[in-house]
């Protein structure tokens, strides 16, 4: 838009606001809004007619060039790789010779359709898709005028309004007289421009309509005898393709059945198609599911840190399982309670962990009756809040996870409790920090 065109649009905003919401005088012509009307239908048809007819043409021209990669997508897959470690086939010079014999062949016949339909495909872009771009140009030169006289009407409106105004005005100044001279030769100007765009599109609009209809005729009926011969095209040819690797005489669901044979169910037998994810207790992934520290050396090298299971002497103890995973055949046992003074007791099980991830509880445990660090506030729930607040646990001791789906957490942590049972020596689940896992029930509180 022009800085002149701009200037004009902020004059007319007042007139437009009013045709919008029908406040005041505004100039109505029944004959021009049922021709505008039907114009903005032929437009709207028109866009519709050209877009239709590209996809057609679009989907014809798609279709073959999607068979040919179908074909070379067959081909690829009956073809092996020669010296692929992976593929029992790859000392034979062609996994199946005779399917890719067939795609060959299925790929020349579509290429030679491709190249027998390519005039008719070149007739509907010449014969329907650029005539309707043509009559899409000329509908926008005519929209244009349209717009015009719109804008004609706002002016004829806007300068009928100012004169009125003035004419009904009683005591005249010399300035209301000059106005009033003024706003008389731009309502005779407005009233000229205004019939002359008014008149012109009732006169021509119907006449568009009626070649429209002549227009609209031919074109359909070249895209339907184009379209049969596409067709039958398509069909002339697949009808005599004739590819020994295909039983045609069997119906389509025995030959499809005949030639799967067992390979169905010799696909499902394989143990990898049956993997699923599941809410049932795991079981152990690897081995017996035993869990075993190696004993590090502290800064004075004298002592150490390992998991204990049963009574033993510090010299000579067996590694146990003391958190065998939930679903484990071994036992049931639930992970051991927590011992502070690092030195297991005869008739109790005591679980002293390395300090792996780098804590300060050890060195708070070393000191004889020392407390964890005091446990972070509870959120409190919002008062108008329907939900009740999640349960939440404060973690006693630092966890690092073990196996895939524990929860690791430091000493002071708030857990969010999902799943937890009344014996606080089973494994609980909770959520901290977006993450969820489970975690034995006795290093929280």
């Amino acid at each position: 838009m022009s800085f002149k065109g701009f200037q004009k649009s902020v004059i007319r905003a007042p007139q437009t606001f009013k045709a919008k919401f029908n406040l005041g005088e505004i100039t109505k012509d029944a004959v021009y809004l049922d021709a505008e009307r039907r114009f903005q239908e032929l437009e709207t048809e028109t866009k519709k007619l050209h877009t239709e007819s590209k996809k057609y043409f679009d989907a014809i021209n798609g279709m073959m060039t999607h068979q040919i990669e179908f074909s070379k997508a067959i081909k690829e897959i009956y073809q092996p790789i020669s010296g692929r470690l992976s593929d029992p086939d790859s000392i034979i010079s062609e996994g199946n010779p005779e399917g890719i014999q067939a795609c060959e062949e299925y790929e020349a016949i579509v290429k030679d359709l491709q190249a027998t339909l390519q005039p008719e495909l070149e007739m509907i872009e010449t014969r329907v898709i650029k005539p309707a771009d043509e009559l899409l140009e000329i509908i926008k030169v005519i929209r244009k005028s349209a717009v015009k006289r719109d804008h004609k009407q706002l002016d004829y409106d806007r300068h009928r309004t100012t004169l009125k105004k003035l004419q009904d005005k009683k005591d005249k100044s010399l300035k209301d007289e000059k106005a009033l001279y003024k706003a008389e030769n731009d309502v005779e100007q407005a009233t000229q421009e205004y019939n002359y765009f008014n008149d012109l599109l009732k006169d021509e609009l119907p006449k568009l309509f009626a070649l429209e209809r002549e227009f609209i005729r031919p074109l359909f009926q070249s895209f339907y005898y184009m379209q049969l011969n596409v067709f039958y095209t398509l069909h002339e040819k697949m009808q005599g393709c004739d590819i020994g690797y295909f039983d045609l005489t069997l119906d389509i669901e025995e030959a499809f059945e005949a030639k799967r044979g067992q390979i169905q169910e010799q696909a499902e037998a394989l143990s990898i198609v049956k993997f699923k994810t599941t809410g049932q207790k795991r079981p152990p992934k690897y081995g017996a599911g035993r869990l075993a520290l190696e004993d590090r050396k502290s800064a004075s090298g004298s002592s150490k840190l390992a998991i204990e299971a049963g009574p033993s002497s510090s010299t000579s103890s067996k590694f146990g399982s003391p958190s065998l995973r939930p679903g484990s055949e071994e036992s049931e046992k639930p992970p051991p309670p927590y011992s502070s003074n690092l030195s297991p007791t005869s008739g109790e099980t005591s679980v002293m962990r390395a300090s792996s991830t780098g804590s300060a509880w050890g060195a708070a445990a070393k000191a004889k009756g020392a407390a964890p660090p005091p446990p972070k506030p509870k959120p409190k729930p919002f008062r108008l809040s329907g939900a009740p607040a999640p349960e939440t646990v404060t973690a006693l001791y630092d966890y690092e996870a073990q196996a895939e789906g524990d929860l690791s957490f430091s000493t002071g942590d708030v857990i969010e409790i999902v799943t937890r049972t009344d014996n606080s020596n089973e494994w609980w689940v909770g959520k901290l920090n977006g993450r969820q896992g489970q975690f034995p029930g006795n290093y929280v509180q």
